[in-house]
């Protein structure tokens, strides 16, 4: 036999059995997402694009774009996108593990009983990135060793699609300098800009704090933390973004900065540490650890079968609602007592919409001085306001809220 015959007879063996494998991972693709079966009789859909149609089947769960492939080999065997919790107890997307790669995202553990190849996908980011990704984290440089300060470090997060409507940042850590003893933010500054909605800056002690923000359309958010080289300090932290859709139920509503779902638990005003501020004020006294010119609304939601809600005191801190006048004037046995509770407030309160203490109704919803009795509010929705103003110069050695939530059940008729 020829040569050139046995080469040809060759090749085109090769052709069949190449064939049959790109036929064989088309059909196992199309069954294993149960497409409609328009799709088994229009020939002209190439294996690229029944992948970009397939991927953009996950919604929210998994916002991003992707580079489309000629073999399909993440949709074989497809599962739900799920959030997860990875072995380094950080939340991520449960997905592919070359998916996860292609995406810049870090494995951390497996994620489903399908394949060994799913993995908890974390998305990670720092100083200059972008992302477009949901439950994405943001860190300092070198996190969690200390960051010494100088310069910007910011991240853009950019909505995938108009069904987002809101950003919530849940600072996990963040430390930075604290505020002047007149309460500003003027070493170290947390802004996020971009939003719908304003966004106070914020420095100091926030561990633990989370804020909401509206997206401007699909316009990008940014959020920066603008340090000071000159003053040392051991700052630190890490946020988890998520991105919340139009129409999701933990939507916070309109007008809230903070938004908390659980029945009962705490709400603090920004940088509220138990201990005094060590700065001195602008006329020379131990200042606040209040931050100056605040205004926004702390929200709870509602559970079933609710009526009311109370508020009070962390029980464990006198200083837990110091907001106006000189702690240090006033005998330490005094806090927290009707003694030294206010509401001729003008500069510096809390509200809480249709007060009462004790089963009287209060006259004002405004609240200030350096103690609140224990409160109930039947107003809904359930939210508090909290406002500061520019001058905190007779606001001596404050430290702001510290408050217990407990919601209450409707009587019994």
């Amino acid at each position: 036999m020829p040569a050139s015959t046995h080469s040809k007879r060759i090749l085109a063996i090769v052709l069949i059995y190449f064939s049959t494998y790109v036929l064989g991972i088309y059909s196992a693709a199309r069954a294993s997402t149960q497409l409609p079966l328009a799709y088994t009789r229009n020939e002209s859909h190439t294996l690229d694009q029944l992948d970009r149609e397939l991927s953009s089947e996950r919604g929210l769960r998994h916002s991003g774009s992707r580079n489309p492939r000629w073999f399909p080999f993440y949709t074989i065997g497809r599962f739900s996108n799920d959030l997860c919790l990875g072995n380094n107890l950080l939340m991520g997307t449960c997905m592919i593990n070359g998916e996860c790669k292609d995406n810049k995202g870090v494995a951390a553990g497996q994620c489903s009983s399908i394949t060994q190849q799913a993995v908890c996908c974390i998305y990670q980011r720092t100083c200059g990135a972008s992302t477009s990704y949901n439950n994405t984290y943001f860190y300092n440089s070198n996190y969690p060793a200390p960051y010494a300060g100088g310069g910007r470090c910011s991240i853009v997060i950019t909505p995938p699609d108009s069904t987002i409507c809101q950003l919530r940042v849940d600072f996990l850590a963040l430390s930075l300098a604290p505020p002047t003893g007149d309460g500003l933010c003027s070493t170290d500054a947390l802004t996020i800009s971009g939003g719908a909605s304003q966004v106070p800056t914020i420095c100091g002690e926030n561990s633990g704090q989370h804020i909401y923000v509206d997206f401007n359309g699909v316009s990008p958010i940014t959020i920066s933390v603008a340090t000071s080289g000159g003053y040392t300090f051991n700052r630190q932290w890490q946020f988890q973004t998520r991105m919340i859709g139009c129409t999701s139920a933990t939507l916070a509503p309109a007008g809230c900065l903070q938004f908390h779902t659980a029945t009962s638990g705490t709400i603090a005003s920004f940088n509220y540490v138990s201990a005094a501020s060590s700065a001195l004020n602008s006329i020379g006294v131990q200042g606040t650890r209040q931050l100056s010119n605040m205004r926004y609304g702390i929200c709870i939601r509602k559970a079933s079968g609710v009526c009311s809600i109370t508020y009070s005191q962390v029980g464990s801190d006198a200083y837990s609602f110091t907001m106006t006048n000189d702690v240090g004037a006033v005998d330490p046995t005094l806090l927290a007592t009707s003694a030294v509770q206010s509401q001729d407030c003008t500069t510096d309160y809390i509200v809480i919409p249709a007060p009462s203490q004790g089963g009287v109704m209060l006259p004002s919803d405004r609240f200030c001085g350096l103690g609140l009795v224990t409160t109930t509010s039947s107003a809904k929705p359930f939210v508090v306001y909290a406002v500061t103003d520019s001058n905190e110069e007779l606001d001596i050695s404050n430290r702001g809220f510290y408050l217990s939530y407990s919601q209450n059940s409707c009587p019994v008729l």
